[in-house]
C-alpha cells in the first residue's frame, strides 16, 4: 500500500534547507500541500520553486516560529486548513555553560516553541505533530516535552511524536533523506501509532526510546528518615535488576508505598552521619512546602542556609539561626548568590525548587500563562545555576539538585507549559553534570510528589497530609552531600518514603540499507523491529553512546558490490571485494548445539554459539590453505540465539592488507534468521596467509571499534583465573561443528603448515576461554580475540581475566605445559543488568 498525502496540508518550520527541506519535498511528492517556513525567504522560495516545478503545491512563510499564529494563518489562507505540523526549526549556540550569555539561552529556548494549531485539529478531529529533539536533548542539553501534547490530543484524533534525528552532515548516509521517510510514515492517517513516543534516528537507523525506572527503596517515614539513612541504602535506589516501564504519572502505587513505609522498622543510619557543617546551601522557593522542608533539614545538619522566596513574609518566617533571606524571583540568581557570599562567604549547594502552576488546557492557555511558567521554572533554574557556576568551578566543588516533576517526565492533561519547562530542566541538568564532572560539580534532577501549595488545588487534603515534603528532603540531602561522589546527571522520582531512579532505554532498532530508496512503506514494514523492547535494548547515558548504532549503519549497504571499497586497495583486492557470495543457509538443532559445546569442553547446560562461513581466497597469489592462520576474531551477539532454527550467513570481504610476504584478509559474516530477517550475530574474522603477499595496496588497517581494540591487560594481578585441560581428541571432536580444515586432523597437512602435529582450532581455544569468562562474569554481547599462538590437543588452557567496568579483558596467557601465549588483545562487553535479568 502506497501512503498518499493528497488532501493534507503540512506546515514545516525551518524548511529552507536540511531536514526541513527534505520533509517538504517528501510530503509534496506524495500529494500534500506544503507551507515552507523559514526566516531565510530566498531559501524557502527555492524549496517552493522545486516543489511547484514538479507539479506540487507549496507556499512560503517567513514568520518567526515564535509567531505560530502567523505560520498557521498562511496554511489556512492558502489551503483552507492544516493537518500536519513538523516543528523542525531551531538554532544552535554551542557554548560551554560558563560562557553562555542570557541572550544565547533565550534564543535557543524561544526557537523551539512553535504554537500548535490546536483548535483546527480538534474541530477536524485529526492532526499530526512531530516535535524535534536531539540526542543532546535526551542525554545532555535542552530537552523537549512531547508527552503533554500527546495526552491532550488523543481523544480528538491528534497524535504527537518526538524525534531526535542526526542532522545532515558531510556524506549521503547521514543526509536528511534518511530521516524524512520515517516522519512521513508517522504522519499518515494509516501509519503506525506513535502517539507520545520518542525515536532516535539517522543514517537509516531508527529506534524507540522510553523511560525505565528502578524498583527503588522504601524508607520508614519517621524521624529516622535522614540523608544518612538514604546513604545506607543508596544501592537499592539505583538497582535496575527489576526495572519497570511507566507510561504515565499514575503508573506508581504511591499510596501503597506510603502505607508500606509506615509499617517498616526505623531506618538504619550510615556512619559517619551525613552533615553539612561549614557549607552554604541556597534553596529557591523556600518560604513554604518543599523548600521550607529542605531549609529546616539543612539547618539541622549544620549548614548555612539562604532562603529564597518572592514572599518576604514566607522567607523571613523560615530564616533564623545560620540562615539568611533573599527576597526576589528565582530569575535573580546573581542577587541570591550575592546574599550567600555576603552573609556566609561562599556557596556549596544549590537546590532549584521555585515554581508556579498555571493549569490550563493547551487550547485555552494564553501566551502570558505559558511564558510565566517557563520563566519561573526553566529560566529561574538556569539563572541560579549560572550564578553559582563560577564559584563551584573555582573551588572545584559543588552540588546541584534541580526540580523536575513526574508531569515533566510523563506529561499530563492541562499542564503543557509546566511539562515543557520541567522536561527542559532534565536536559539542562544532564548537560551541567557533563560539564561539571572535571570540576567536582555533581548535578541531579528530582521529580518529587509532595503535598504543597501547588498540589493542594488538585489533591485531596488527606493526600497532602500523607505526602509530606519531609519525605522528599532526605534524598535531596544525600544527593547534595560530600558523601555522594558518583551519582550525577541522574533523575530520581521521590514520594512518601519511596525513591527510585529513572533513565532512558532504547530498542535495538532497525538499520535500513542505503543502496535503494528508503520509503515510508519500509518503515511500516519494520515497525515491530523498530519498537520492540527485548533483551537487546540498551540504556544509554551520553550522545556518544547513542551514536554508536547510527555510525555502524553507515556501512549498511545491503548487497552493494562497492560496500567495502577502499581507495587504497590494489586492483586485485578491489575486484575481489566486489564478488558477492550467495547466502549460505544452514539448519541446526539441539544436537548440533550440544556437539559444539562438547567441542569446547562444555556440557549441554553451558550453551554458547559461534557460527561462521567463508569466502574463497584463491584469488590471492600463491594461495596455500595449509599456510592459512587465524589471526583475530570478533563476534557481536545481537540477541538470544535459539537452540534450533534456520539461519542465513552472508559473507563479504571487509579489508585486505598486503604484509609483504603474507596477506591479512578480514571477512565479515552476518547471520540472520531465515524467516524474520533479524540479524542474530555478526562475525569479523582476520586470517593470515603466508606466502600470499606482494599484490600491492594498503599495509595498515583502519580501526573498527571493539573489533580492533587493543584490549591491553591492566598492570595488576588478574581478578580471576580459570584453567582447563583439553583432551587429545579435542580437535577431532570440535571439527564436527563444521570446520573441516585438515590442519587440525592430518599430521602431514600440519607439517606443511610448519607444525609438528595437528593443532587445535583457534576458534576452539577461543570458545574454551569464552566459556571461562561466561562462567565467571555472566552473559556478554560481544567478544574479540587475537590468536597469538597455538594449542595442541591435550594441553591446558589458562584464562586470566580483568574486569574493567562493563568490559572484561582476558587472555589465555599461557598453554600451561609450554608457558606459551595462545590468545591476547581479548575482551568481552558484558550484558547490562536489565538485559541480563531477561536472559
Amino acid at each position: 500500500m502506497s501512503l498518499s498525502f493528497k488532501g493534507h496540508t503540512v506546515v514545516v518550520t525551518g524548511a529552507g534547507g536540511g531536514l526541513g527541506k527534505a520533509y517538504s519535498l517528501a510530503f509534496a511528492s506524495r500529494g500534500a500541500n506544503v507551507v515552507v517556513n523559514d526566516f531565510n525567504a530566498a531559501a524557502a522560495q527555492k524549496v517552493v520553486d522545486e516543489i511547484t516545478s514538479a507539479g506540487g503545491k507549496a507556499v512560503v512563510n517567513t514568520s518567526s516560529v515564535t509567531d505560530g499564529e502567523a505560520v498557521i494563518k498562511t496554511a489556512v489562507d492558502n489551503f483552507g486548513t492544516v493537518t500536519i505540523l513538523i516543528n523542525n526549526a531551531g538554532i544552535l549556540r554551542d557554548k560551554s555553560f560558563k560562557s553562555m550569555s542570557d541572550k544565547e539561552w533565550d534564543q535557543v529556548i524561544e526557537g523551539s516553541s512553535a504554537r500548535l494549531p490546536w483548535p483546527i485539529f480538534r474541530k477536524q478531529k485529526f492532526g499530526r505533530v512531530i516535535n524535534t529533539a536531539s540526542a543532546a536533548g535526551i542525554y545532555g542539553n535542552f530537552g523537549q516535552a512531547n508527552y503533554s501534547a500527546a495526552k491532550m490530543g488523543a481523544k480528538y484524533g491528534i497524535k504527537s511524536t518526538a524525534i531526535a534525528p542526526v542532522r545532515a552532515l558531510s556524506f549521503s548516509p547521514r543526509s536528511p533523506e534518511y530521516v524524512a521517510p520515517f516522519v512521513l510514515a508517522l504522519c499518515h492517517p494509516e501509519g503506525p501509532d506513535a502517539n507520545g513516543k520518542l525515536f532516535e534516528l539517522g543514517a537509516g537507523f531508527v529506534a524507540e526510546v522510553r523511560w525505565e525506572r528502578s524498583e527503588g527503596a522504601i524508607f520508614k517515614t519517621d524521624a529516622s528518615f535522614t540523608p544518612s539513612a538514604v546513604k545506607q541504602r543508596w544501592s537499592e535506589v539505583t538497582d535496575f535488576s527489576k526495572p519497570y516501564y511507566p507510561q504515565s504519572l499514575t503508573d506508581v502505587d504511591s499510596v501503597g508505598k506510603l502505607e508500606a513505609a509506615k509499617k517498616l522498622p526505623s531506618n538504619p543510619q550510615s556512619t559517619p552521619e551525613v552533615r553539612f557543617d561549614g557549607q552554604t546551601v541556597i534553596i529557591t522557593g523556600a518560604g513554604a512546602g518543599l523548600g521550607r522542608a529542605y531549609a529546616l533539614m539543612y539547618s539541622k545538619l549544620g549548614a548555612n542556609v539562604v532562603i529564597n522566596d518572592v514572599s518576604e513574609k514566607g522567607a523571613n518566617a523560615v530564616a533564623g539561626g545560620k540562615a539568611a533571606a533573599a527576597v526576589c524571583s528565582a530569575e535573580d540568581g546573581e542577587k541570591i548568590v550575592a546574599v550567600a557570599l555576603e552573609k556566609f562567604g561562599g556557596v556549596h549547594v544549590l537546590i532549584a525548587n521555585a515554581g508556579i502552576l498555571r493549569d490550563k488546557s493547551f487550547q485555552a492557555m494564553t501566551k502570558a500563562e505559558w511564558d510565566a511558567v517557563i520563566a519561573v521554572h526553566l529560566r529561574g533554574t538556569y539563572k541560579c545555576c549560572k550564578a553559582v557556576w563560577p564559584h563551584f568551578q573555582k573551588q572545584k566543588y559543588g552540588r546541584i539538585v534541580n526540580t523536575c516533576s513526574q508531569v515533566g517526565i510523563y506529561g499530563n492533561f492541562g499542564q503543557a507549559n509546566y511539562s515543557t519547562a520541567k522536561a527542559a530542566i532534565i536536559g539542562l541538568t544532564k548537560s551541567l553534570a557533563i560539564e561539571g564532572k572535571k570540576y567536582g560539580i555533581i548535578a541531579n534532577v528530582i521529580a518529587p510528589s509532595a503535598g504543597t501549595a501547588m498540589t493542594s488545588t488538585i489533591w485531596p487534603q488527606e493526600m497532602v497530609d500523607a505526602f509530606k515534603p519531609d519525605y522528599v528532603a532526605p534524598v535531596v540531602g544525600y544527593l547534595t552531600s560530600k558523601d555522594n561522589t558518583e551519582t550525577t546527571g541522574a533523575i530520581f522520582e521521590i514520594s512518601g518514603g519511596w525513591a527510585a531512579q529513572t533513565r532512558w532505554q532504547r530498542t535495538h532498532g532497525h538499520g535500513f540499507p542505503h543502496t535503494g530508496p528508503f520509503t515510508p512503506e519500509d518503515v511500516v514494514a519494520k515497525w515491530k523491529e523498530i519498537t520492540t523492547f527485548d533483551e537487546r535494548a540498551r540504556h544509554l547515558v551520553s550522545s556518544g553512546e547513542s551514536m554508536e548504532q547510527v555510525i555502524e549503519n553507515f556501512n549498511n549497504t545491503g548487497n552493494d558490490p562497492n560496500a567495502f571499497s577502499d581507495p587504497e586497495d590494489s586492483t586485485l583486492v578491489a575486484e575481489a571485494k566486489k564478488h558477492i557470495e550467495q547466502p549460505v543457509e544452514f539448519n541446526y538443532t539441539e544436537r548440533d548445539v550440544i556437539l559444539y559445546n562438547l567441542g569446547v569442553g562444555a556440557t549441554e547446560q553451558e550453551l554458547h554459539f559461534l557460527a561462521s562461513t567463508g569466502v574463497p581466497f584463491d584469488w590471492l597469489p600463491n594461495y596455500n590453505p595449509a599456510k592459512l592462520l587465524h589471526g583475530e576474531q570478533y563476534l557481536k551477539i545481537n540477541g538470544p540465539i535459539p537452540e534450533r532454527g534456520s539461519l542465513i550467513n552472508e559473507a563479504r570481504i571487509l579489508e585486505v592488507l598486503d604484509k609483504g610476504k603474507a596477506a591479512a584478509v578480514t571477512t565479515i559474516v552476518e547471520t540472520r534468521d531465515k524467516h524474520t530477517g533479524e540479524l542474530i550475530f555478526e562475525n569479523q574474522s582476520t586470517v593470515f596467509i603466508r606466502g600470499a603477499g606482494g599484490f600491492g595496496g594498503k599495509r595498515a588497517g583502519k580501526g573498527r571499534g571493539p573489533a580492533t581494540a587493543a584490549n591491553v591487560t591492566p598492570k595488576r594481578n588478574p581478578d580471576a583465573v580459570v584453567e582447563e585441560k583439553t583432551c587429545p581428541t579435542q580437535a577431532a571432536l570440535y571439527r564436527l561443528s563444521g570446520d573441516w580444515n585438515p590442519l587440525h586432523i592430518q599430521p602431514e597437512f600440519a607439517a606443511i603448515g610448519g607444525f609438528d602435529r595437528p593443532i587445535l582450532h583457534g576458534l576452539c581455544s577461543m570458545g574454551i576461554s569464552a566459556k571461562h569468562v561466561l562462567k565467571t562474569y555472566g552473559p556478554y554481547k560481544d567478544i574479540k580475540v587475537r590468536f597469538a599462538g597455538v594449542v595442541y590437543p591435550g594441553e591446558t588452557i589458562v584464562t586470566e581475566m580483568w574486569k574493567e567496568g562493563s568490559k572484561v579483558i582476558f587472555r589465555a596467557c599461557k598453554v600451561k605445559e609450554r608457558d606459551a601465549i595462545a590468545l591476547t588483545a581479548a575482551a568481552v562487553t558484558l550484558v547490562d543488568e536489565a538485559a541480563k535479568a531477561k536472559l
